[in-house]
């Protein structure tokens, strides 16, 4: 199915003020937010309820047919909605960091068309900063077009990565991890996935590679990513799998290649 570029824009500019709605919730409890544990080393606030509950008022209000997926609510199931549009929240991206004051978190927006992305929108609220892409219309950063770096040759890159919760000594994660630091220019770790998907698209990474993600962590980072030129494939060989994210990002397929061999491991 087709989609027009006014549809497009109305439900991007749709899912830019629930992004908007959700980020105002975060800043407003920043530093005072009570924190609940709600599995091993996997972190919840009152901020992630509050900023997910407005997210949804919001878009149900605007698309009442809709489904609607969100990290802290998975009580619907989409197999069982009527509906072909899917709506896929996470209201806090960086939990961790929000906890411990590190101010790089971000609300995360994607609406999905049976599997395809139509839109996504990652809104960083302390640096006011807010990613959109659109399917086939390209990625911008506050209006502005963005692109991939181009960055080519491995050892001049910089690789963001995240590590799943429960990491131990034997997890092939730590393979993969020391064969990039031999190889790659840089390494970091910044903690919000749906931002370190942005940073390879605006330039800022070159790459970044993930394995035990959730799909509200990815879903609107990937189009905008891809929007932005990025190239995306699980290093596998297998198909990407939005139910299980297992990737690597690299702002060039020619990156992507040699990298892919480090990481399948």
């Amino acid at each position: 199915m087709e989609f027009s570029q006014n549809e497009l824009e109305i439900y991007s500019a749709a899912s830019r003020e629930a992004a908007r709605r959700g980020g105002q919730i975060l800043l407003k409890w920043l530093g005072k937010t009570t924190t609940q544990e709600k599995g091993f080393r996997d972190l919840v606030t009152q901020a992630d309820y509050e900023s997910q509950q407005v997210i949804q008022d919001f878009l149900k209000c605007e698309f009442p047919n809709h489904h609607f997926i969100g990290e802290e609510s998975t009580s619907e199931s989409h197999e069982s909605s009527q509906s072909d549009f899917c709506w896929i929240v996470d209201p806090l991206d960086g939990t961790t960091n929000y906890v411990h004051g590190l101010r790089s978190f971000a609300v995360s927006i994607a609406l999905y068309h049976h599997q395809t992305p139509l839109v996504g929108t990652v809104l960083d609220p302390v640096l006011e900063e807010c990613y959109w892409a659109s399917q086939g219309l390209g990625a911008k950063l506050n209006g502005e077009l963005i692109r991939a770096s181009g960055c080519n040759e491995i050892d001049k890159s910089l690789f963001v990565f995240s590590f799943p919760r429960g990491m131990t000594r034997t997890n092939p994660e730590v393979i993969r991890f020391l064969n990039m630091l031999e190889n790659v220019g840089s390494i970091r770790r910044l903690g919000s996935a749906a931002l370190n998907l942005c940073y390879v698209a605006c330039g800022r990474a070159d790459g970044y590679w993930a394995t035990s993600l959730a799909k509200w962590d990815v879903a609107a980072g990937w189009l905008i990513a891809r929007e932005a030129g990025a190239s995306i494939e699980d290093f596998r060989g297998h198909q990407l799998d939005l139910e299980k994210p297992f990737f690597c990002a690299a702002a060039t397929s020619d990156l992507l290649e040699q990298v892919k061999p480090l990481l399948n491991v």
